[in-house]
């Protein structure tokens, strides 16, 4: 059978940036507005006040900074609190396939490829902007690539679905090369009226290029030594947005169409799931914790990882072994895990192992363990 490698990696991050300090700002004037217009409901206690929030709060739960965003002007606005996109008409590529073409072509340029040398193109992402036409397809005639092309979603863990689907792909014969996208525009489906998440998302598009074996070059790149998927089935993260239950014409007002989570469910309840599944995937393979360089993790939330890297190591992490890019990005969802893969692995050498991690809601796990050539 066949083989896979990862053979580069692209990024794009979008240039407009909120810091934790701005965001609170933006937040706490539409709290005290929110109080003020409703003070006698309140005071009859027919509604509750809002709570501000602060910054060391964000950073102390999250271990976020700042982040990323495709539109700061609209979401730092108390009025509005969402990014204000421009919708595009049916004859312009949309805004996600942009993001794309970014990250794909510097992964493609970093592999020495073009775009006839790819195969098929897998959009793999939590959010996408339509139903159909595939955003792939989409990306697919932007590159100029023959094959195929489609859309997945696995919420935070579609990009490590999609290198999963990649492989098969490369294995059965199907590709000799796919481009795995996702581009996140998480900040689009965040309540930034929302003490407890206003904080959590940013954005970011990634791209990973996966090749068969024998058409990388020698110390190129990593092997794929496998992959493992796990599902179930938990209400404590979810959205509800979609074309059978549509938020009213502005959008506001209610929050169960935009991100929703159980955060202490959530962390209690993944976290051991994680690590038991990465010990699991690992003794299938013959190997073992100790012998891991590095561990990409999804970039939720940095005592979370801590927890896990904790509980697969069996002690604390050095300082590198599970890099954390959440401080400048957030949550990108399914973006997470490789943007950490992307900036932290150049200075391992021949034979460093490490694993690409993501989960989130479904539940879903998504394990690629890797080998540096």
């Amino acid at each position: 059978m066949a083989k896979a490698v990862i053979s580069a990696t692209g990024l794009f991050t979008p240039p407009e940036v909120i810091d934790n300090d701005e965001l609170v700002e933006s937040f706490n004037t539409y709290v005290t507005q929110y109080n003020e217009r409703n003070r006698d409901a309140i005071e009859r206690g027919e509604l509750t006040a809002l709570e501000p929030s602060a910054s060391a709060f964000i950073e102390k739960a999250s271990g976020i900074k700042r982040r990323h965003v495709m539109d700061k002007e609209g979401i730092l606005d108390p009025e509005r609190m969402c990014p204000s996109l421009t919708q595009r008409s049916n004859e312009e590529y949309g805004i996600q396939c942009d993001m794309s073409l970014v990250a794909a072509r510097e992964a493609l340029e970093s592999a020495g490829l073009s775009s006839a040398d790819v195969d098929a193109v897998i959009v793999a992402c939590s959010n996408l902007e339509r139903p159909y036409p595939a955003v792939a397809i989409e990306v697919q005639d932007a590159l100029g690539i023959e094959g195929y092309a489609y859309d997945m979603n696995v919420a935070c863990s579609s990009a490590t679905f999609g290198i999963q689907a990649a492989v098969d792909a490369i294995s059965n014969g199907q590709a000799r090369a796919v481009l795995v996208v996702s581009p996140e525009i998480c900040s689009a489906h965040l309540n930034f009226r929302d003490r407890d998440s206003h904080f959590i998302f940013g954005d970011a598009c990634t791209a990973v290029l996966v090749q068969h074996e024998d058409d990388v070059a020698p110390g190129q790149g990593f092997d794929i030594l496998g992959t493992r998927l796990k599902t179930k089935f938990s209400n404590n993260i979810r959205n509800n947005f979609g074309f059978l239950n549509r938020a009213d014409e502005s959008g506001i007002g209610q929050p169960d169409k935009l991100f929703v989570q159980q955060g202490r469910k959530v962390f209690k309840e993944v976290s051991p799931l994680v690590a038991s599944l990465i010990g699991e995937h690992l003794g299938s393979l013959g190997l073992s914790a100790e012998q891991l360089r590095r561990m990409w993790l999804h970039q939720a939330n940095l005592n979370m990882n801590e927890l896990i890297a904790r509980r697969v190591l069996g002690r604390d992490p050095s300082e590198g072994e599970a890099p954390t890019i959440l401080d400048e990005y957030a949550n990108t969802s399914s973006a997470g895990s490789i943007i950490a893969f992307h900036q932290h692995h150049s200075d391992l050498g021949s034979g460093d192992l490490g694993i690409i991690c993501s989960f989130g809601a479904g539940y879903s796990i998504g394990n690629v363990v890797v080998r540096k050539r």
